[in-house]
């Protein structure tokens, strides 16, 4: 069974959308207009790519990714690393040829199928719309949070609001660094 790893850089009050700089939303580029750049605290974004052995999102995120990170050099290891796009929408002629293998994929249930198969760790990045339902579905078994100490109030969230069971995370790993900036990793109990 194949480890699913949601990616995220969070503000404290939970808020996840256009933390790069993606045109159109109220507090776009959130991440470095607020917080100083220390290299240290974004250790994990690389070790992240060592480990992935594939990659998820949905399509809004699919959309804003894929004309950009496949010429950066801060994501060289993702471009021949298999992708998976959740969406009911995309059609294989909307696919960006530059970007390795990608597969999509049109349910939840999909995506269970895929963690049944052989292979290693899948890491899902932005994607706040697919992370809430893959959540609320059960299907996420780990979290890569980098917290910023930033209370944005408004935009998409990590989490979902739906009447749910609890559900119990294991702290694995975290790490605060100077620039207020917090490391949390943790791993689903299922």
């Amino acid at each position: 069974m194949r480890t699913l790893i949601s990616t995220s850089f969070v503000s404290l009050d939970g808020v996840v959308e256009a933390p790069g700089g993606e045109p159109g939303y109220r507090n776009s580029g959130w991440t470095a207009k607020h917080v100083d750049f220390l290299p240290e605290a974004f250790e994990i974004k690389g070790r992240e790519q060592q480990e992935a052995t594939a990659m998820m999102m949905g399509r809004v995120s699919y959309e804003a990714f894929s004309p950009v990170w496949p010429g950066m050099e801060d994501f060289a290891q993702y471009k021949e690393m298999p992708k998976y796009v959740v969406s009911t929408s995309l059609t294989d002629g909307d696919l960006v040829s530059d970007w390795g293998r990608t597969t999509i994929l049109r349910s939840l249930e999909d995506v269970a199928a895929l963690k049944e198969t052989e292979g290693g760790p899948i890491i899902i990045h932005g994607s706040a719309s697919l992370n809430r339902g893959l959540s609320d579905a059960g299907l996420i078994d780990r979290y890569h949070l980098l917290v910023f100490p930033l209370l944005l109030g408004a935009g998409k969230r990590l989490f979902s609001d739906s009447d749910k069971d609890a559900q119990k995370l294991r702290l694995v790993e975290h790490e605060a660094y100077a620039n207020g900036l917090q490391k949390q990793i943790f791993d689903v109990v299922h």
